[in-house]
C-alpha cells in the first residue's frame, strides 16, 4: 500500500523542497542528499507507486517507456554517458529500499566500485 506521507510524496506535493535537476508532468529528478558517488541523481515517477513491479502494474507500456527515456534523457543532461554511469533501483526491505515510491538512483562522474554501500 503505497504511503502519502513518505518524503517522495511530499516532495511531489512541494511540502519539503529538493534540488531539482528535471522535471515535467510526468517525472521529477532530483539531486540525493546523501550522495554515494560525485554525481547521485534521484528520479521518479509522479505516479503513486511503491516500487518496481506497482510502476509497472499501475500504469502502460508509454508510462514505462516514457520514464527510461527520460532516465537516458538525463543521463545525457548530467554528461555522464560517454564514462559510463550506474542505475539502481531498490525494491523491499531485502533488497535495501528505504523511500516507499518507486525510484531509481543515477550514479555517475567518478569512477564507481563493484559495490556501493
Amino acid at each position: 500500500m503505497y504511503d502519502e506521507n513518505n518524503i517522495f510524496a511530499k516532495i511531489l506535493n512541494s511540502e519539503i523542497q529538493c534540488d531539482k535537476v528535471y522535471e515535467d508532468k510526468d517525472v521529477l529528478f532530483f539531486n540525493d542528499i546523501n550522495p554515494v558517488s560525485k554525481i547521485h541523481v534521484l528520479g521518479i515517477p509522479k505516479v503513486k507507486c511503491v516500487n518496481f513491479s506497482d510502476f509497472v502494474k499501475k500504469t502502460n507500456k508509454e508510462s514505462v517507456f516514457n520514464f527510461f527515456t527520460k532516465v537516458e534523457m538525463v543521463i545525457n543532461l548530467l554528461g555522464i554517458s560517454e564514462n559510463g554511469y550506474r542505475i539502481i533501483t531498490n525494491s523491499g526491505k531485502d533488497g535495501g529500499q528505504e523511500v516507499p515510491h518507486f525510484h531509481i538512483h543515477i550514479l555517475g562522474g567518478e569512477k564507481i566500485g563493484p559495490k556501493i554501500r
